[in-house]
């Protein structure tokens, strides 16, 4: 055969896939393997409109509010240096400031807590 007529190699599920049910989708049934790392994959969670995640790795430089501050959509919480980029973080909805979970100066990870509002 030449490369052109070649078949592709079947697929074959190892002991450590698992089975799904059964699929159905416009009136026919499918059957799919699925790995096994899909079961250890986390569940979706809805992003918390009242949780200001860092959006990337950086470090906390200033705070504009408080805990107890009453805020609305869009004053600045914080400044969050990152990539030599001062960065200011805004309140995505109108609340009252709950809790500040890092403080100035500190180092923080990508989707780490930096502010909780209520």
């Amino acid at each position: 055969m030449s490369k052109k007529e070649q078949k592709p190699a079947a697929v074959e599920a190892n002991e450590a896939d698992i089975v799904a049910e059964s699929l159905e989708i416009g009136g026919s049934i499918y059957k799919t393997t699925l790995p096994a790392k899909y079961k250890n994959q986390k569940p979706y969670v809805p992003k918390n409109p009242h949780h200001v995640l860092a959006f990337m790795p950086g470090t906390v430089r200033k705070f504009f509010v408080a805990p107890g501050d009453r805020v609305e959509k869009g004053d600045k919480l914080l400044v969050l240096d990152a990539m030599k980029m001062n960065n200011e973080l805004l309140a995505p909805v109108s609340g009252v400031v709950d809790k500040i979970a890092v403080k100035v100066g500190e180092s923080v990870p990508k989707n780490a807590l930096l502010v909780a509002l209520k």
